[in-house]
């Protein structure tokens, strides 16, 4: 999901900005240009209304505008105004409420917020930073499923020049981490993981229970198990675990998912910026450590832990990468490391039930020229095997010219995944699953996000989020953005609706960006208005009526003209197309969560990183914990900008967004 810009030296942005995929691999630019002959759009055998038909099917009929504004929409909320302030905004008829913020208590007896006399012991019982996915769980026998249950949330990363004050941005190109202390580095490995906090609606109200029996704090020094087909592999062992099988906490995860069984997946992302040093010469991980841009050195816990310095520990970052599976009922479980779901920087984990029971698990790996990837399980969902996901069949995604796509298991011993190219057994395969991907000839994408299925249709949806290194080669009328700043939206039908099938076929929803700029090549139907467009799309989430909305990663003023957000997308009919602004974040924040209770009566929301400042802006100022782009939320001078939290409900009741 997000980059942490503000913590990473420009040699390690320059690094993940070309990203580290060198495969020969088609990128999805080609395939989509290959869809359409280039002889035959030069002799005009194909009009710009023909391809737009193919690369976003059946949306943008003349009846699209009508449509959206009459009884076919399936949005008939207010739209909002598309701008940039220092508050958050959602559409009218609807309230939107803090709910909980960095530095609240979690656990029971914890401390008050004190933004100038932070401790890792207060920090490690109080509400991490930069809250990313949100998953509910009902309350067991709770009078209403929908007002009592579980919220859990992912703390991604830490902006230590909007936490501490006195630091601004940190120069790891200088690799002098001024101002980073013991302290400071151990209250950011606290501030990261996830929290699990009991709430409840009463009055039309949400708050947080006090005291709850079932709150935890995850952090970076949580103790968790590897299980999987990388478990107890000579690649995973460190002095400090000789079995390989004991990791210490989770960090960088970004979205997740929740599975029928009542457990959260948390997605481990950018890990390689927690990493420094250098690799002993010769080490056998350098080209599994380069793959994965590590180490980026965007942190300083190398300098005081040193299972972060692969000079000391070369096989830790192996143990990180991972989708983590928790139990949010017990606060005394173990989080487990789940292998099989291979390793590579996780932006989610949704899931849902294939026809023959089996659960399927999408996921996005979030850099430019990356891949995206389904696991299937061996057993069924509803079997009651509470560790389902350690047998399964990961598989990485082609796309083809034709509108078809295969997914390729990544199974040792199965085609190029042999000894002779590096992979000696299945462990091999999981922890370098982006160079196995690499070896089956997967798409290379513009950094795939996160990839939801519609329970509704079957329809499947994976947000592209940007890459501005594709290069210009092949440009033409089917393929006109070689540099895709704005990303776009595709969708994908499973072969006779069983997402356990193979095969599948794909298409373009949306391309994203201003469609009133003829050079950006948009393509939101004509009912989409000013404030419907948008870019970056990142997160996402389908409600009880299989309607999509779409959260933002990338706006900003000096991109887009407006902050990020959440927008209502129209799927289908003659709408299909059509972008609506519901919710609008404060200056300097990204758009995290979506999710919904299950009757949708609240749609939970998290707010990242408020108070940066538009970096492409030249005359923006560096924002620091004195003086930020907001205050949001609390708007207290004596308080930095919070990561937060919020719930958003319709006034007087009844289904959001309706």
């Amino acid at each position: 999901m997000t980059e942490p810009t503000r913590t990473r030296s420009q040699a390690a942005e320059a690094a993940e900005d070309a990203g580290s995929n060198g495969s020969a691999n088609p990128t999805f630019g080609d395939v989509v240009a290959a869809r359409f002959d280039r002889r035959d759009l030069l002799r005009g055998l194909l009009g710009v209304g023909a391809i737009a038909a193919v690369v976003t099917p059946r949306a943008l009929a003349a009846g699209a505008a009508q449509a959206a504004q009459g009884p076919g929409t399936r949005f008939p909320f207010e739209e909002i105004e598309a701008g940039s302030d220092a508050h958050h905004h959602v559409a009218p008829g609807h309230d939107a409420e803090i709910l909980i913020r960095w530095g609240d208590p979690v656990l029971p007896g914890a401390p008050a917020f004190d933004p100038r006399n932070q401790t890792p012991a207060a920090q490690a019982q109080q509400f991490g930073y930069n809250n990313d996915f949100v998953g509910y769980f009902p309350m067991p026998g709770a009078a209403d499923p929908a007002a009592h249950g579980l919220l859990v949330v992912n703390h991604e990363y830490t902006n230590e020049e909007l936490m501490f004050p006195g630091l601004g941005r940190q120069d790891t190109k200088a690799a002098d981490f001024k101002g980073m202390t013991r302290d400071l580095v151990d209250i950011e490995m606290a501030a990261h993981g996830g929290s699990v906090v009991e709430i409840r609606r009463q009055d039309g109200r949400w708050t947080v229970v006090p005291d709850s029996r079932y709150a935890r704090r995850i952090t970076a020094t949580t103790p968790m198990v590897l299980t999987g087909p990388a478990a107890g592999t000579e690649r995973v062992k460190t002095a400090a675990d000789p079995t390989g099988r004991a990791a210490l906490g989770m960090i960088n995860n970004c979205a997740g998912g929740t599975t029928p069984w009542g457990t959260w997946l948390t997605c481990e992302e950018n890990i390689n910026y927690y990493f420094s040093g250098a690799l002993p010469a010769g080490s056998p991980e350098a080209a599994n450590h380069k793959r994965f841009n590590l180490p980026a050195s965007a942190y300083a816990w190398g300098r005081y832990h040193e299972r972060f310095d692969v000079a000391h520990e070369p096989n830790e970052p192996n143990r990180f990468g991972w989708v983590v599976e928790i139990d949010p009922f017990d606060p005394t479980s173990v989080p487990k490391k789940r292998t099989a779901l291979g390793r590579f920087k996780h932006e989610g984990a949704a899931g849902i039930v294939a026809r023959g029971g089996q659960y399927v698990i999408y996921q996005g790996d979030d850099e430019r020229f990356d891949y995206v990837y389904k696991f299937v399980t061996t057993g069924r969902a509803d079997s009651g095997d509470r560790d389902l996901l350690d047998s399964g069949t990961l598989h990485v995604a082609r796309f083809d010219a034709d509108g078809r796509g295969t997914w390729m298991p990544l199974v040792f011993g199965q085609g190029p995944l042999t000894p002779e190219n590096g992979f000696a057994s299945q462990g091999d395969v999981v922890i370098g699953a982006r160079l196995a991907a690499d070896r089956l000839g997967a798409t290379k994408m513009d950094r795939p996000e996160d990839v939801e299925a519609n329970p509704k249709t079957g329809k499947v949806y994976v947000m592209l989020t940007n890459n501005g290194k594709r290069k210009a080669d092949g440009v033409d009328a089917a393929n006109p953005r070689a540099d895709n700043r704005f990303g776009h939206i595709v969708e994908l039908t499973p072969d006779d609706g069983d997402h356990a099938a193979p095969g599948f076929t794909w298409e373009i929803l949306v391309r994203c960006g201003d469609p009133g700029i003829a050079s950006v090549g948009a393509t939101f139907s004509s009912a989409t208005t000013k404030d419907g467009w948008f870019g970056m799309p990142d997160n996402c989430a389908v409600d009880g009526l299989g309607r999509l909305w779409v959260a933002t990663d990338g706006n900003a003023p000096s991109r887009t003209g407006r902050n990020d957000g959440i927008w209502a997308m129209e799927t289908e009919g003659a709408a299909r197309g059509t972008g609506k602004h519901f919710f609008r974040v404060p200056h300097g924040a990204e758009m995290c969560g979506p999710y919904f209770t299950p009757d949708d009566t609240t749609f939970f929301v998290a707010v990242q990183h408020p108070g940066e400042a538009d970096e492409e802006d030249p005359k923006a100022v560096p924002a620091t914990f004195e003086a930020p782009a907001t205050r949001w939320p609390d708007f207290d001078p004596v308080m930095p900008p919070r990561p937060a939290v919020l719930t958003i409900t319709k006034r007087g009741g009844g289904r959001v967004g309706t």
